[in-house]
């Protein structure tokens, strides 16, 4: 709310002087800066959260490869015990 205040006065000789005072309630908004900055920081850190979780999934993915083919070299490898183990049988009965 503004509120206006009129104040006159008399000097000696008679003239009078009229003087308007006008108030208001809140402080006048200034622009600042810190609301940018703000802003600013928050897409950076955006940025980098997207950026540190998609090297997360790909490294995830790595070792998801690296198991499987780890899971293939050892069925291929008990592939080949279990031949041997044949192959030495045969040569037994024979």
């Amino acid at each position: 709310m503004t509120e206006e205040r009129i104040t006159e006065t008399r000097d000696a000789d008679g003239n009078t002087h009229t003087n308007t005072t006008v108030i208001h309630d809140s402080a006048e908004r200034r622009g600042g800066g810190g609301g940018w900055l703000l802003i600013v920081v928050l897409i950076i850190a955006a940025i980098a959260a997207l950026f540190l979780f998609g090297q997360f999934g790909a490294a995830e993915s790595a070792k998801d490869t690296a198991v499987a083919d780890a899971a293939r070299d050892v069925g291929d490898a008990a592939q080949q015990v279990g031949d041997a183990a044949q192959d030495a049988a045969d040569e037994v009965a024979r």
